[in-house]
């Protein structure tokens, strides 16, 4: 069965979308906690719309959130079952997305924090089309020893990850980020010292320095 993504958005500033900003959600959260990044960059970003997806499974262990796959006792090593669906969910979001608006893959950035960044690392390198970008909140890249074999597109790609994570290590992003270096992948690392698994502010602005670089902001002079 067809499975569609719904959640929260958030209208571009100019009225007119031109860019994209999809929003991937943590492990038992959903949309309407990463639509609020909206606030923050929507002043650089005027012709972008926000969109906020809920993942398509109830959360295991918190009911009144959503899973984009579950969770494996060992989660640096146990097969994560689950992804290969939610990789497929995401793709169709996308390419609808695209069909209602006539943007295309070369307008968006695919943004995630946690299992929503690793979703977004795991779908973005797998588009036959690259992205605007790609940017990884104390996620990190899932089968690093099977990329260079799957990998479809190379858009730029910014890992920001709290040295002090204890829910997701901060190794998963180092990983990542030097696997991408090896096969030519435009990667950025931004490694918060002090900082547990959260998004800080300095590391929303981080990202928002690597999505100027990338050309995803679009504010009016």
């Amino acid at each position: 069965m067809k499975q569609t993504l719904s959640g929260p958005m958030v209208p571009p500033k100019s009225g007119k979308a031109k860019k994209a900003v999809v929003l991937l959600h943590g492990y038992g959260s959903d949309g309407n906690d990463l639509i609020s990044l909206a606030q923050y960059w929507r002043a650089e970003m005027a012709d972008a719309m926000f969109v906020a997806p809920n993942a398509p499974d109830r959360c295991d262990i918190n009911p009144m959130g959503y899973q984009w796959f579950p969770l494996a006792v060992d989660r640096l090593n146990s097969p994560l079952v689950g992804v290969e669906t939610a990789r497929a969910v995401i793709t169709e979001f996308l390419e609808a997305l695209w069909a209602q608006t006539g943007l295309k893959a070369a307008d968006t950035l695919l943004i995630g924090f946690s299992q929503g960044g690793m979703m977004a690392l795991d779908v973005g390198l797998r588009l036959e089309q690259p992205l605007s970008g790609i940017v990884s909140f104390s996620g990190g890249l899932i089968g690093v020893e099977t990329i260079q074999k799957e990998i479809k597109s190379k858009p730029p790609v910014c890992f920001i990850h709290g040295e002090a994570d204890d829910v997701v290590p901060m190794q998963m992003s180092k990983a990542g980020h030097e696997a991408l270096k090896r096969l030519d992948v435009k990667s950025a690392l931004h490694l918060e010292p002090g900082v547990a698994h959260t998004i800080s502010m300095e590391g929303l602005g981080f990202a928002l320095a690597f999505m100027r670089e990338v050309g995803g902001t679009s504010k009016r002079q």
